[in-house]
């Protein structure tokens, strides 16, 4: 069986190779959704505040990675500061997608083709577990907060509004 027929990703070939535990969480992905995570929330019937969304974004001219609640939206600005720098952009899809390996609606924080700074809203530790992309559309992984903080080497920080 190959790695995508068994669910795997770059993600949860990372996770296992650092043997932190994770579920997975496949789900049937509409082509039409425009909101990938809140689809994800709906499909998987968890709470909006406990599904992250992956952003990618640059600052000070270099990419990083935002990671926040589905129901919220990324501050740039905290983000920033998060990460000592005075600008934060949105990156455009097809550098994320570049960067990452990954494509939009499918992008996760692990196993990224390259390690960028990233930043996890504090509000992952309000949670036993959380939910993040697993690498591809219908694809979610619940882990531990504490486990992708040690999994991406993510600064914990109030990014999300």
């Amino acid at each position: 069986m190959s790695r995508r027929q068994a669910g795997g990703t770059p993600a949860t070939v990372a996770l296992s190779a650092a043997g932190i535990a994770f579920t997975l969480h496949p789900y049937e992905h509409d082509p039409r959704a425009t909101s990938y995570g809140l689809e994800a929330a709906s499909a998987l019937g968890v709470a909006p505040g406990r599904v992250f969304k992956t952003l990618m974004a640059s600052v000070d001219g270099r990419l990083c990675v935002g990671i926040v609640p589905v129901s919220g939206q990324l501050d740039l600005k905290a983000l920033a500061r998060a990460l000592g720098g005075s600008k934060a952009v949105m990156a455009k899809v097809a550098a994320a997608e570049r960067a990452t390996g990954y494509v939009a609606g499918g992008i996760s924080p692990i196993g990224q083709r390259r390690a960028h700074p990233t930043v996890l809203d504090e509000s992952a530790t309000a949670y036993d577990t959380i939910f993040v992309s697993g690498g591809r559309r219908g694809l979610d992984l619940e882990l531990a907060p504490a486990d992708l903080v040690a999994a991406t080497g993510a600064l914990t920080a109030e990014i999300g509004r």
